[in-house]
């Protein structure tokens, strides 16, 4: 990719966040395709992250590195500090490796060259601040990317009391850094109209959907995936997959008792990929019920991302009711590009819900409807034109909508007119409702 001839002055963008490049989570990779881009278009980019992947602990990253990008017009500079101590051993030790990250990071960003714009994510939570203080003390603009809501998510998840003093504090903070942005970037429209009723200006909100890569995203047939034998999924087998997070803002239990349902159904396996917080609720399910039909697996790196996702047949995402516009499951975006249906288990008004609905690339099940969830396997399983169709669908979608190209390119001509002053003239960017195909 060539840099654009028309673009404005070229601009210093900061990305701040606990993950980034090597690590595979989410939002490390989100993180990576925006700074491409950016350098792409003649930006220039540093990212503050942890020398720790995320969730475990120890420094096994380097405290400085450049990542070369293909037709970008300098490298990523990348500046890692602190490590994470205790991983994910429990609530108060994660709470102190993000106090250290905070001050560490503070201090990093701080010391680095003066940027033009600092982009806060949401992991620690909170870390928004920083971009604000640097804002006072250096005039930088500050966005905040609305990867989840703090504290709606412990909230919502029954970790902290609705009105207990620590989460009217943290809810304070929440609505300072969302008032106190220069913009605030959501990732559907039920987490804007969150944002929006914690009072933060609606023309300070702008909706920039999640999005995956298509290179190397390719639906691949069965018989010529490698990753469906290294996951020994048989050649006749219909494999239905969970791939990523698991944790505290996803249904574990209505999946667990739809595989129990599902459990002497011939031809049908249950394949895990990833981790979280329930991966040990799952697997001890699994255990404790004998289910010799599901098996868990590691993350898969990001270039082998592809192959993974397309080794299924059918797809679960999940997200507890009450949490949805509190985070948006990525995960998503990267099956709509190998062209494979999903089935979401949510409440019917979730962004995720909404998409599969509009593009006709899956189907929904309410949370505790194992039943439900059971009867929608079988069908997909039983129906193989049915399964192709809707991928066929996803991936249409994704392209000029939901893909990397397009929501990057939303994501830089946003950060350029924030710089410029011009962000106020730039129309709000949202998913648009379309029909599915041939409806």
């Amino acid at each position: 990719m060539t840099v654009a001839t028309d673009q404005r002055p070229p601009i210093h963008v900061l990305l701040l966040n606990q993950a980034f490049y090597p690590d595979v989570v989410a939002t490390a990779q989100h993180g990576k395709d925006l700074a491409d881009e950016l350098v792409r278009r003649g930006h220039r980019v540093t990212a503050v992250a942890s020398r720790s992947i995320y969730g475990q602990s120890g420094a096994v990253l380097p405290r400085r590195e450049s990542i070369e990008v293909p037709g970008g017009s300098s490298p990523i500079e990348v500046r890692r500090v602190g490590a994470s101590i205790f991983g994910k051993a429990g609530y108060a030790a994660r709470i102190a490796d993000f106090a250290l990250f905070y001050l560490l990071a503070f201090l990093r960003v701080l010391s680095t060259d003066r940027p033009d714009v600092v982009v806060s994510f949401t992991t620690p939570p909170f870390i928004g601040l920083v971009g604000i203080v640097n804002r006072w003390l250096r005039g930088s603009k500050a966005v905040y990317w609305v990867m989840d809501l703090y504290p709606d998510l412990p909230v919502a998840c029954g970790v902290m009391k609705p009105r207990g003093l620590s989460t009217r504090f943290f809810e304070r903070v929440n609505r300072f850094i969302l008032k106190r942005s220069d913009v605030s970037v959501t990732l559907g429209r039920c987490m804007r109209d969150r944002v929006l009723d914690k009072g933060t200006p609606p023309g300070r909100v702008r909706t920039i959907s999640i999005w995956s890569d298509t290179d190397g995203m390719d639906p691949i047939e069965p018989g010529k995936n490698p990753a469906r034998a290294a996951m020994e999924i048989g050649p006749s087998e219909v494999a239905v997959m969970y791939s990523g997070n698991f944790g505290i803002g996803h249904d574990a239990q209505t999946i667990c008792r739809a595989m129990s349902i599902l459990r002497d159904e011939p031809g049908l396996r249950f394949v895990f990929v990833g981790g979280g917080k329930r991966r040990a609720e799952v697997e001890s399910y699994i255990a404790a019920h004998g289910l010799a039909n599901a098996r868990w697996h590691d993350y898969a790196p990001r270039e082998n991302l592809g192959p993974s996702l397309a080794a299924g047949d059918i797809h679960l995402i999940s997200l507890k009711e009450g949490v949805e516009g509190i985070m948006v499951p990525s995960k998503v975006m990267g099956i709509m590009a190998v062209g494979r249906p999903s089935i979401f288990i949510g409440h019917p008004g979730s962004e995720v819900a909404r998409v599969l609905e509009e593009t006709g690339a899956g189907l929904v099940v309410r949370e505790g409807d194992a039943d439900g969830l059971a009867a929608a396997i079988r069908r997909l399983a039983s129906d193989a034109p049915s399964r192709r169709v809707m991928g066929e669908n996803a991936r249409r979608a994704l392209r000029g909508r939901y893909d990397t190209p397009t929501a990057c390119r939303q994501w830089v001509e946003l950060l350029e007119g924030v710089v410029s002053g011009k962000a106020g003239e730039l129309p709000a960017i949202h998913a648009t409702t379309t029909s599915p195909p041939g409806a």
